[in-house]
C-alpha cells in the first residue's frame, strides 16, 4: 500500500496581494524543475498543511500550496472584522490562482483538489481549460441543491444522529425545519461571540465527526479549535447559501469543456460528506475521466486506500514528465 512522501519544507513561500485588500499565504516544495502541480485544500476555508505536501513525489513535483482568501495564513481571516466576505467567492478564488500562476512563472500545471478543492478544481479548469495539464480530484462536490441539502438538510443525520443532533443545538427548536445554512448564516454572524462562537464549533464539528469511515477524536479536536471553526463555518456558509455561485447543475453541464485533459476521480464508497453519486455523475458527463471508489473509505484524503490511489495518480501523471512540458 502506497503511502505519503516523506515530510518536506518550502523551499520558497510569501503573501501574494490579489485584490479587495486580500493577500493569500503560498509556498513552493519539492523540485523547483519539476512538474507544477498546485493544491487546492478543502472548506472552503481549511486552509493548506504540511501533510497535504506529501502526496506529491519530491524529486519529480514542483508543489505549490496556497491558502484560499479569508483563511489559514491569508489575510484578512474570516474570524476578524475587517474580512469583506462580499468579495470572496469562487471566480474571485479562480482569478487568485491565475494571479499565482502567473507570480510564479507557471506555463501550465496539475490541479490537485480535493472536497471543496475538486469544486474549485472543476470551475478553475473549465475556465482556463488552456493552463491545467491533467486533474486529480477526490471527493467531488459541485454545491447543488441536492448535494447541500443531503448534508445540511437532514439525510446525513440518518447516519450520524448523535452528531446531527449536536449541530442542530445551536439551532432554536422552532427555526429547526427552516433552511438550516441559512439559520446558520444569522448565528454565524450575530455580534454577540456567545451566539456566534458555539455555532461556529457545532457547524464545524459536524463536519469533523463525519469526515472520515471511522471518526477519529484528533481530527474532531481540530475541527472545533475555536479560530479554526469560525473562519471555515463562516466562509463554507457564505458558499453553500450561495451555491458556490453556480447555476445548478453548471459544473456537469459545462464539463465538456474539460475534453482532452487526463482526468482521476478518487472517491470513498461511505463518504457522508460528498456521496459518491456526485463522482459518478462528473464521470458520465467525462468518459475518457477515470473514476476509482476506495471500497472502504469515507471523505478524509488520508484514508489508506484512497491516499494509495491518490498517490498513484500523481506518481503516473509525472512517470514520463521531461522538463518543458
Amino acid at each position: 500500500m502506497i503511502g505519503l512522501y516523506p515530510e518536506i519544507e518550502p523551499y520558497d513561500h510569501g503573501m501574494l496581494p490579489v485584490g479587495d485588500g486580500n493577500e493569500i499565504y503560498w509556498e513552493e516544495c519539492g523540485n523547483p524543475a519539476g512538474k507544477p502541480v498546485v493544491f487546492l485544500h478543502g472548506g472552503p476555508g481549511g486552509g493548506a498543511n504540511a501533510r497535504q505536501r506529501r502526496l506529491f513525489d519530491p524529486r519529480r513535483y514542483r508543489i505549490i500550496l496556497l491558502d484560499q482568501r479569508g483563511c489559514g495564513r491569508s489575510t484578512p481571516h474570516c474570524g476578524t472584522p475587517e474580512a469583506d466576505l462580499a468579495v470572496n467567492t469562487t471566480w474571485h478564488l479562480v482569478a487568485d490562482l491565475e494571479q499565482l500562476r502567473e507570480f510564479l512563472a507557471i506555463r501550465r500545471w496539475q490541479v490537485f483538489g480535493g472536497s471543496w478543492g475538486s469544486t474549485l478544481a472543476l470551475a478553475y479548469a473549465q475556465k482556463h481549460p488552456e493552463r491545467t495539464t491533467e486533474l486529480v480530484l477526490r471527493g467531488v462536490a459541485t454545491l447543488r441543491v441536492k448535494e447541500l441539502q443531503w448534508l445540511f438538510g437532514g439525510g446525513a443525520g440518518f447516519l450520524f444522529p448523535e452528531a446531527w443532533a449536536r449541530f442542530l443545538r445551536p439551532v432554536p427548536y422552532a427555526r429547526r425545519a427552516e433552511n438550516l445554512i441559512e439559520v446558520y448564516h444569522e448565528l454565524l454572524h450575530h455580534p454577540d461571540a456567545d451566539v456566534h462562537g458555539p455555532a461556529a464549533v457545532a457547524w464545524s464539528r459536524w463536519e469533523g465527526e463525519t469526515v472520515k469511515l471511522r471518526p477519529a477524536q484528533d481530527v474532531i479536536d481540530a475541527f472545533t479549535e475555536p479560530a479554526f471553526a469560525l473562519a471555515i463555518a463562516r466562509i463554507e456558509n457564505h458558499y453553500f447559501r450561495h451555491g458556490g455561485w453556480f447555476s445548478e447543475d453548471q459544473l456537469l453541464r459545462e464539463a465538456g469543456k474539460l475534453d482532452g485533459i487526463p482526468c482521476v476521480v478518487i472517491q470513498g464508497r461511505y463518504d457522508v460528506v460528498t456521496p459518491v453519486v456526485t463522482a459518478w455523475e462528473l464521470c458520465q458527463a467525462l468518459p475518457e475521466a477515470q473514476l476509482v471508489v476506495v471500497s472502504d473509505a469515507g471523505h478524509a484524503f488520508d484514508e489508506p486506500g484512497t491516499l494509495h490511489e491518490l498517490v498513484s495518480a500523481t506518481d503516473a501523471f509525472a512517470a514520463d514528465w521531461a522538463p518543458g512540458d
